[in-house]
């Protein structure tokens, strides 16, 4: 065992920490050329960025006061890396580093040098690889031990979209979600898997990430009782064309079908945030409702659930065995 500890580095978005954060939060991420690319180059980049964070701000704001008034994704990720370091061991130090929200990249790798952390395993808590989301936080975290921390040794987790403890716990939440329903119309539940959205082009480009979800929801109704299942995408904003189905077009299809039981399952991702807790649990589930869909939940997300930290701890450990 090694006397220095070992950093566990997990990678995720951020959220604002405040409703006064809400603004610089999306400056900095419609900043990311990585995630949004204007076609006249990079120049335009900030002064779009800070155009379209002044313009969407406000209302982005009152849903987060909707919520509670910040986003929970810090909290939830910093739970997810105590538990795994954990349960790795006591050599293992936990550390959180956001993409576009404090604490960045740069500040926990001087907490890490601080500390003595001479080597490290990053683990990107996105599932399925893009571009877009891994690809950036890890580029990001390379630039920023590059410049502050040149002398640590890291490696990667990019992607664990297939690994069986992920899908044992997600169709344990599915299960938890279906106790939510009258045992006598289980049997009779759509599942509908709703993934966030990533414009075509990135798809037609060869990204993974369509692939890696697939795989991920065929690997979990695998280990599930034979329900009906579909998927579809949310989060979908700006004009460009967007993968499809989109999550509210598919509600109204099954609602014109007749649906009456459905659980809204979040597939790419791992912890409550705006994204389940607004644009799922107060947009979509009344949507359903004014539909006609008579009985409409969300499934939990994996959050801090015993299960998923063991399964993202026997992760790591199966990575580090083979470095």
């Amino acid at each position: 065992m090694s006397e220095k500890p070992i950093g566990l580095v997990l990678l995720n978005m951020g959220g604002p920490d405040s409703l006064e954060a809400v603004r610089p939060f999306l400056y900095n991420l419609f900043s990311d050329r990585d995630l949004i690319q204007l076609p006249l180059g990079s120049l335009l980049q900030k002064p779009f960025a800070r155009l379209i964070s002044t313009l969407r701000s406000r209302q982005v704001v009152q849903n987060y006061r909707d919520i509670g008034g910040a986003s929970p994704l810090l909290h939830w990720t910093q739970k997810q890396a105590e538990g795994i370091a954990t349960r790795l061991g006591c050599e293992y130090r936990p550390y959180v580093a956001m993409r576009y929200w404090h604490p960045r990249a740069d500040e926990v790798l001087r907490q890490m040098a601080a500390d003595g952390v001479e080597e490290a395993v990053v683990l990107s808590m996105y599932p399925h690889y893009t571009k877009a989301t891994t690809g950036s936080s890890v580029k990001d975290f390379r630039r920023a031990a590059e410049e502050v921390y040149p002398a640590l040794r890291f490696s990667v987790i990019e992607q664990w979209y297939d690994w069986p403890g992920y899908l044992d716990a997600l169709a344990g939440r599915i299960r938890v979600g279906l106790e939510y329903f009258h045992e006598l119309v289980r049997d009779d539940v759509q599942i509908l898997f709703s993934a966030h959205a990533l414009p075509q082009k990135f798809i037609d480009r060869g990204d993974p990430y369509l692939e890696q979800v697939m795989s991920t929801v065929k690997g979990t109704m695998a280990r599930l009782p034979e329900l009906p299942w579909c998927i579809a995408f949310q989060s979908r904003s700006g004009p460009v064309k967007w993968m499809e189905p989109g999550t509210e077009e598919v509600i109204e299809q099954l609602a014109g079908e007749g649906c009456e039981n459905l659980l809204i399952v979040p597939v790419s991702f791992v912890s409550d945030h705006i994204e389940t807790l607004y644009e799922i649990d107060a947009e979509y589930i009344p949507h359903a409702i004014e539909r006609g869909i008579r009985t409409t939940f969300r499934s939990p997300s994996l959050n801090a659930e015993p299960d998923f930290l063991e399964g993202l701890a026997a992760l790591v450990r199966e990575h580090s065995a083979k470095r």
